[in-house]
């Protein structure tokens, strides 16, 4: 047995065929066949049920698959760590974030990244809370960033928590609500909201707020971009960070809504890792450029808030 056997064997069970799966790799079918036939051998088990008219792996091809997937995600992760070592010339970092992060914070300190470090392959996957903490426990990314709140004392997770973020409802410049001298909380909820999907405590802080038992947006969207086009063009609410609204509200089009009796809403992000795990040199960098992005951002705020 060897990685490159269990690659090819990885990539039939992925492509579903002999003839696909040889096509991958770059091999002829029968040099493709001869190498899964050895992988066979040498673990003296059966992986492909050859009865069947479709590809499908027997008990013990399910077995190695899951074996073999670890182990070549974990050599993988060994080449382009040892790669970074020699100074982050070369190598790949894979990390994710939520939609609000994602608006201003993480492509600040992309920019200071990728100015540092060119050779450094970047996927930046953006994604709702619940499914980044899922490809983070199965060592798809290396950390991510969103709100905090839920992690906290979780013993799978280590976080670091970034600057406070304050919360506001906002929307179109032409919006009916904009005539009015005074405006409260209920004046709002008269209207669609439209927000990213919320984690658990997000939720509860907004249903607080809200006076609700729980709180749903109308429409709950994973890219921020669409949520300003649909309130740019439409009479709905938007929910978003001061931070995240910043440079929309520059061009005009979008119009924070100043609300006589909300209290202050805070969201807590952070930067989340697997408990007890190492992350590669190019992750420490990025999280440093994250971590000094959080401080400019969180400064000028301070000073515009003065």
């Amino acid at each position: 047995m060897d990685l490159r056997q269990l690659r090819h064997f990885a990539a039939l069970a992925e492509n579903g065929s002999f003839v696909a799966a040889a096509d991958v790799v770059g091999l002829s079918q029968p040099a493709f066949s001869r190498s899964i036939q050895a992988l066979e051998h040498s673990l003296d088990c059966q992986l492909v049920d050859r009865s069947s008219r479709e590809l499908r792996l027997t008990a013990q091809g399910l077995l190695v698959l899951e074996h073999a997937q670890r182990l070549l995600l974990g050599a993988h992760k060994l080449r382009n760590e040892l790669v970074q070592f020699n100074g982050l010339s070369a190598g790949e970092l894979r990390f994710g974030c939520g939609p609000t992060p994602a608006q201003a914070l993480i492509p600040e300190a992309l920019a200071d990244f990728v100015r540092a470090y060119p050779g450094i392959q970047i996927d930046w996957e953006i994604n709702h809370w619940d499914a980044l903490s899922k490809r983070l426990l199965e060592e798809q990314l290396e950390f991510f960033v969103a709100d905090a709140r839920d992690f906290l004392g979780d013993p799978l997770y280590q976080v670091q928590v970034l600057s406070p973020s304050i919360g506001c409802f906002f929307c179109n410049s032409g919006h009916p609500l904009l005539a009015r001298a005074s405006l409260t909380l209920s004046d709002v909820m008269q209207f669609p909201l439209v927000a990213p999907r919320l984690s658990p405590s997000s939720r509860r802080a907004m249903a607080r707020v809200s006076g609700r038992g729980d709180f749903r947006a109308t429409v709950e969207c994973g890219q921020f971009d669409a949520i300003l086009r649909i309130v740019e063009r439409s009479q709905a609410i938007g929910v978003a960070t001061r931070q995240a609204l910043q440079a929309p509200n520059e061009r005009g089009a979008l119009v924070e809504l100043r609300l006589d009796d909300l209290p202050e809403l805070r969201f807590s992000y952070g930067i989340i890792r697997r408990a007890g795990k190492l992350v590669s040199p190019a992750a420490q960098a990025m999280i440093a450029a994250i971590v000094e992005a959080d401080q400019r951002q969180g400064a000028s705020a301070s000073g515009a808030s003065q």
